[in-house]
């Protein structure tokens, strides 16, 4: 019928890059990695050959047979059906394997048979990622003619990227060997990031499944090496956080690092942030959203704020964090990078000082203008804008300074509505040659009331007033009539 020589080996093609379909969540799908898995190993796997499975398309070359040469497709049973050799099982062969069983079917029928099997199309690979990602689920990856099978990293960035929480050094691949067994496996990305380590960055197989752990503790300087990395969430995405505590406006806002190192917001009342984000180089952080929650207070306690986390497996993590030590030494680690969902809670502080609260009124994340009351004997009583943690005596200088002819310019009261809700009322002595200090020229908080009261001279006046007035109207009764 033909010339027959030996049986040949099949070749495989997959070349460079990767190539992705919309992704398609599937919730029940979700691996669970319980404590059940057979066997577990530290390393990375190895490398396998690919096996066949039901979507495959497969070119199949019997040499000087073109009758029974085709292109064929793995049935969903995991079968070829092929011209004369009938159905094969092919479901779990390399290409080799399978090119092997081939050539045994049609032994019977072709002397010395030569086959090569080729793959033309690969499946979709189905991959369930699970744990500190931002989309959990599965997904369908699809890979075209001349595409490489995408790793561990293309994958968990499929799945929107690492949260805050993740534990990249211990990243849990589960993968079948066999219908009856499964291997799991632990790769360390932070060893990729930090030596560029591509053993790491493994190559996935269909039905693998990813687990990002939850990290036992934050460290914000890592957290902020991990965020430029390519499997970390893109940077230009707000998110929605709570502030509360000692700041200006407490409530929940939308947060989006701008481009400048600014932050744009609104509350969940207002809408949405806005503004053009499209080169933004790092997510929101812990000072960007205090900013846009209108500043810290004058008691806020800096050296203990918290941010409170929810992880993927419902606990709650807690870090404080010194933004003090960022004022002072500059450390940006203390102003750590914020996910979706996170409370930002800034304590009161038990004491300070007027030179820390001067101090703080300065740094970027306080309130740059605050409101007081100026009201009695000054040149224009009311409201007035001075700078956050504006000593009393600027203040006083803002409303026009003292009536001279009426003022008492010894002392003043201050009336502030502490936060408990009880008022505390001061009398203080001016002294408009003092800095700032907490007894004769304390700094001012947000809606402080400074009463200027009458002198001595001018409450007797007053007084003398209100009595002659009824009796000189008296008089200017009788001049009326003409008495």
């Amino acid at each position: 019928m033909s010339k027959h020589l030996t049986p040949s080996v099949a070749g495989l093609t997959l070349f460079a890059f990767f190539a992705v379909t919309a992704p398609l969540p599937g919730i029940a799908q979700v691996p669970t990695f319980s404590p059940s898995t057979p066997t577990t190993a530290t390393n990375p796997p190895p490398d396998l050959p690919y096996t066949l499975g039901p979507g495959d398309r497969v070119g199949v070359t019997l040499f000087d047979v073109p009758e029974y040469s085709g292109e064929y497709q793995v049935l969903v049973d995991g079968t070829l059906n092929l011209p004369i050799a009938g159905s094969i099982p092919v479901e779990g062969l390399t290409i080799n394997a399978a090119t092997q069983r081939i050539s045994g079917r049609y032994a019977p029928f072709v002397r010395r048979p030569l086959v090569t099997l080729t793959l033309i199309d690969a499946r979709p690979l189905k991959i369930a990622v699970a744990g500190e990602v931002s989309r959990p689920g599965s997904y369908s990856v699809t890979l075209n003619e001349g595409q490489q099978f995408p790793t561990v990293t293309q994958v968990v960035q499929l799945a929107g990227g690492i949260s805050r929480s993740a534990d990249v050094r211990n990243v849990q691949i589960r993968r079948r060997m066999n219908p009856a067994t499964r291997q799991t496996y632990t790769v360390n990305l932070w060893d990729l990031l930090q030596n560029s380590d591509l053993s790491q960055d493994v190559t996935l197989r269909d039905g693998d499944e990813i687990l990002i752990p939850t990290t036992t503790g934050i460290d914000p300087l890592e957290s902020r090496q991990l965020a430029t990395a390519s499997f970390s969430p893109e940077a230009v995405k707000p998110i929605k956080v709570a502030v509360v505590g000692e700041v200006v406006r407490p409530g929940p806002y939308t947060v989006t690092a701008a481009t400048s190192g600014a932050a744009t917001a609104d509350s969940a009342r207002g809408g949405s942030g806005g503004g053009n984000n499209n080169n933004n180089t790092e997510p929101p952080t812990v000072t960007q959203a205090i900013q846009v929650a209108g500043g810290i207070t004058q008691s806020a306690d800096i050296r203990n704020v918290e941010v409170r986390r929810t992880t993927r497996d419902g606990t709650e993590q807690v870090l404080v964090i010194n933004l003090w030590e960022l004022l002072q030494e500059g450390d940006l680690s203390e102003d750590v990078i914020l996910q979706q969902g996170d409370t930002i809670r800034v304590p009161e502080a038990e004491t300070l000082t007027a030179s820390e609260a001067t101090e703080l009124a300065s740094a970027s994340f306080s309130a740059a203008i605050i409101n007081v009351n100026v009201v009695g004997e000054v040149e224009k009583p009311g409201a007035v804008s001075v700078p956050a943690n504006a000593p009393l005596n600027q203040a006083l200088l803002a409303a026009g300074g003292f009536d001279n002819r009426r003022a008492r310019k010894s002392s003043v009261e201050l009336v502030r509505l502490q936060p408990n809700g009880t008022v505390r009322k001061r009398e203080i002595d001016v002294d408009f040659t003092a800095d700032v200090n907490d007894q004769s020229n304390p700094p001012l908080r947000p809606n402080d009331v400074i009463i200027v009261r009458r002198s001595g001279l001018t409450r007797v006046t007053d007084t003398l007033g209100t009595i002659v007035s009824p009796i000189g109207s008296v008089f200017s009764v009788f001049r009326f009539f003409g008495f």
